[in-house]
Formats: C-alpha cells, sequence, structure tokens
C-alpha cells in the first residue's frame, strides 16, 4: 500500500522507516524538498544498525530503502495513497492549512492522520469536507523502537477510519492506543506528564535530587513497567488481586493528596476495573503470571547486567 509522511524532520523519517520495514511503499513530502533527501540519508545510515539486531521485519536493507521515495509536488505524492501521516509544526494554524491541502488532494478513503503531541484533531479538521477521514496517530519517538500510537478521534472521525487506522498501525508492527475520545494531552503525554510534575515536585520540595528521581524508575518502577502497566502492576502485588491490592494500600495513595485524591478507587470504577482485570487474568491463572512476571525481571536484569558489562569495557 502506498503510504505518504507529509514534513520529513524527525518524525517523518522514523515513521518513514515503520511503513518501509513492513512492505509498504512510503513517498516522503516537504515544503522544502531538501529535507526529504536529508531524511532518507539519515534512513541509510540507521538501518545497518536495525538490520545487525534483526528489526527490519525480514527485508533487508535495500529492499526498505527502495521503498522510500520523494515528491516534490503534494498533489503528486498523494495520489493513489491509502494512509498519510502529517508531521508538521506543531501549530493550530500550520496543521488546519495542511490537512486543506492534504483534504482536497488525497483520494476520499485516505486515511489522514497527524502525529501532533497534544493538538486535537477537532482544532484543526472542523473545516474540512472530509473530517470524519482525520485522525491523530501520536508515536513516542522513534515509532519504529517504541510501538505504541497513542489514536485519537475527533467527534466526527468515523469508526470505519479507527478501524482501518487501527489495522494499518498493527500491520507495521506498532500498538495502537485507542482513545474512546480525544483530550489534550492524549494518553502516554498526560501519564508522562504525571510522573513529570511529581519529580519536579519531589526535587522542589526538598526531597531528592533528581538522579535519586531517576533511579527511582530506572531501576525501580520502569523494570516491571516495562512489559506490564499500572493496573497489571497492582493486581500482581496482591494475592486477591486489584481489589484487594486497594483494600491494603488504597488509604496510603489517597493520602499523597493532601487537597484530595483526583479520583477514588471505589465504587463502580472500582467494579470496572476490577472486571476488565479478570478479563485479561482469571483469578485461576494469578500465580502463573506472578511467576511469568518474576523470570521476565530475571531476564530483564540479565540483559542490564550484560549491558553494564559491555558498557565497561
Amino acid at each position: 500500500m502506498k503510504t505518504v509522511i507529509v514534513g520529513a524532520g524527525m518524525i517523518g523519517r522514523a515513521w518513514a522507516i515503520s511503513f518501509a520495514r513492513s512492505g509498504h511503499d512510503v513517498v516522503l513530502w516537504n515544503k522544502t524538498p531538501a529535507r526529504c533527501a536529508e531524511a532518507r540519508h539519515y534512513i541509510a545510515s540507521v538501518l545497518p544498525v536495525l538490520a545487525d539486531k534483526d528489526l527490519l521485519s525480514g527485508s533487508t536493507e535495500a529492499q526498505v530503502l527502495s521503498r522510500i521515495s520523494s515528491e516534490e509536488d503534494l498533489g503528486t505524492a498523494l495520489s493513489g495513497a491509502f494512509y498519510v501521516q502529517e508531521n508538521t509544526a506543531e501549530s493550530i494554524p500550520v496543521k488546519r492549512e495542511i490537512f486543506a491541502a492534504m483534504d482536497e488532494a488525497a483520494p476520499r478513503d485516505a486515511i489522514l492522520a497527524s502525529s501532533t503531541s497534544g493538538i486535537v484533531p477537532s482544532l484543526f479538521t472542523d473545516h474540512l469536507g472530509g473530517r470524519d477521514r482525520c485522525v491523530v496517530a501520536h508515536p513516542l519517538n522513534p515509532p519504529y523502537l517504541v510501538p505504541a500510537v497513542d489514536v485519537v478521534p475527533s467527534p466526527w472521525t468515523s469508526s470505519d477510519v479507527l478501524e482501518r487506522t487501527a489495522a494499518f498501525l498493527k500491520s507495521c508492527g506498532q500498538t495502537p492506543i485507542m482513545m474512546k475520545k480525544e483530550d489534550h494531552g492524549f494518553l502516554t503525554i498526560r501519564l508522562q506528564g504525571a510522573i513529570y510534575h511529581e519529580a519536579w515536585r519531589l526535587v522542589s520540595s526538598g526531597l531528592a535530587a533528581p538522579e535519586d528521581v531517576d533511579i527511582a524508575i530506572r531501576e525501580g518502577l520502569a523494570l516491571r513497567w516495562s512489559f506490564i502497566g499500572p493496573f497489571e502492576t497492582a493486581d500482581l502485588n496482591a494475592p486477591g488481586g486489584i481489589r484487594d491490592f486497594v483494600g491494603r494500600y488504597g488509604e496510603l495513595y489517597q493520602q499523597l493528596y493532601p487537597e484530595g485524591a483526583p479520583v477514588k478507587w471505589e465504587g463502580e470504577l472500582m467494579d470496572y476495573v476490577e472486571a476488565k482485570r479478570r478479563e485479561r487474568l482469571p483469578m485461576n491463572e494469578h500465580k502463573s503470571r506472578q511467576l511469568w512476571r518474576d523470570k521476565r525481571l530475571m531476564a530483564l536484569a540479565a540483559h542490564k547486567a550484560a549491558a553494564a558489562r559491555s558498557d565497561a569495557e
């Protein structure tokens, strides 16, 4: 399938690698054409490293690079496109202008996705005739190494576009995070922002130095979070699962917010979260999943130890 990268900077060239190594033809377009040549040169420099780590999805370096071309005319670039990934400046006027041009030139069934890190799609698509096929697909950079992608609809994004976007991203090795509605900051940025704010508060209040905060994440929380999320972490940290965890530690976490916790972990919310966890992990499999977690931590510890030895050589 033909995919188009609109804006060939740092994010655009990273997307190009994800799409091309998955077998898709990629056309680069940039307002300044020289950026496309720079992007292709960068991609060529990265491919040998990815090949050495067996991260080209079975393709060779030459095959991946051969799938990436560029066009100076936007209309020509968009002709016959199935999926378009926009990566222009974080500016509402800029995105409104480029999405208007994309909506006019791209095939009517083409998906128009934006890599924006925080602008909700309704702010730059409300004026379009084809606004129903527009969506945010926000990557964690670089997407060819970090698979999660926030998929954020506007109020008028069609369900078909959301389904096709998710299917396309999965075909490229990405892991779509399907938000139910738009929200400033999206999902990954909000979670990251909560950690950033608390990190700055800990240092500002004199509780810790910046390096100690980094250690708490790097050598603590991030080890589990590299393969399970916060809900599964809590679920596995008490013998009776997520409800048991909240019963044991919920009050402590509530007390961390002297002005009141943003949300209380109880009632219908508790019932909903517990039901979703049990869908993912029945209690009769709870102990085996705890053992799986520990084995994954052992493998990660061994990897970090080997990396440390290699760095010391």
